[in-house]
């Protein structure tokens, strides 16, 4: 099957290009020969069902398909049990948008842990998330994926090990992980190959092998301090921060993995994400 990519949300092109509805998605990606894109709910899910169905079926039409990011301000990790109850609500109407769009992958931010301890956030996000998971199950949306993410900020629950735990509440979880965001709150890590390879094997030593073949992923380069992690989303263009994205798409495409790959880069998300496809094609026959 191989990796699929596409943009989160519209880059700064699809309005410079002429577009100027979410139905046109489809038409606009095409053109950039991405088969992947993830709607962005993350200020609320204010598409309605409607709606959704119309994207989803113009981004069919073009056989790409498509995920959701969940609203931001969903924390599983809550001290307060009503914002807990809360973000299952707002993972309940993510997942009903992106079934209506025909997508079954929503990604989910895990939230803080600056007031209580890591150990105590992520026993707080495992039960909202078994919640949340049972909450799926109840509305009839059992086939959607929640996708925890890997965040960006050290005070942000959502390190690589925090995810893989969170994934292990059930089954049906994938974990998204966010290269850049790893990189950010590693204080730029990730160097090349090995660091990659170290993450990759880490996701298949802990979820398996089905999990790890087609995890989610996020991927931009972002700067960072060295005292509080992500600061903000930059392009391709940049060659301080990174991280670079070429021995991800190797060892993707060498072990014969089909991860959705997401690029956040900041206004050029869709040209990034070409960047990445065509790098990854080129594999086949440089390989």
């Amino acid at each position: 099957m191989g990796a699929k990519f596409g943009p989160a949300g519209t880059a700064a092109s699809f309005k410079t290009m002429g577009y100027k509805k979410s139905v046109q998605l489809g038409e606009y990606l095409e053109k950039f020969g991405l088969d992947h894109f993830e709607y962005q709910c993350g200020q609320g899910v204010r598409v309605s069902q409607e709606a959704a169905a119309e994207i989803g079926k113009a981004l069919a039409e073009k056989n790409i398909t498509v995920s959701i990011h969940a609203p931001y301000f969903i924390s599983l990790s809550g001290i307060e049990e009503e914002k807990r109850n809360g973000s299952v609500n707002y993972i309940l109407q993510s997942a009903a948008a992106v079934k209506a769009m025909g997508g079954d992958r929503i990604v989910v931010h895990s939230g803080s842990c600056s007031k209580i301890s890591r150990e105590e956030a992520l026993e707080l996000a495992k039960g909202t998330l078994k919640k949340a998971r049972e909450a799926l199950v109840a509305e009839g949306l059992e086939s959607v994926h929640c996708c925890p993410e890997t965040m960006g900020k050290i005070n942000q629950l959502g390190d690589l090990r925090e995810v893989m735990e969170l994934c292990k509440v059930d089954d049906s979880f994938i974990p998204c992980i966010d290269f850049g965001h790893l990189n950010a709150r590693t204080f730029g890590e990730i160097k090349g190959r090995e660091e990659y390879k170290k993450i990759l094997d880490t996701i298949e030593n802990e979820l398996g092998s089905d999990r790890a073949k087609i995890f989610h992923s996020h991927f931009s380069k972002i700067q960072y301090t060295d005292k509080g992690g992500e600061k903000c989303h930059l392009t391709f263009e940049d060659n301080i921060y990174g991280p670079d994205f070429e021995p991800l798409m190797e060892l993707v495409y060498e072990r014969g993995l089909s991860p959705v790959f997401i690029c956040e880069s900041a206004g050029t998300q869709t040209e990034d994400a070409q960047t990445m496809k065509k790098y990854y094609d080129s594999l086949g026959a440089s390989l």
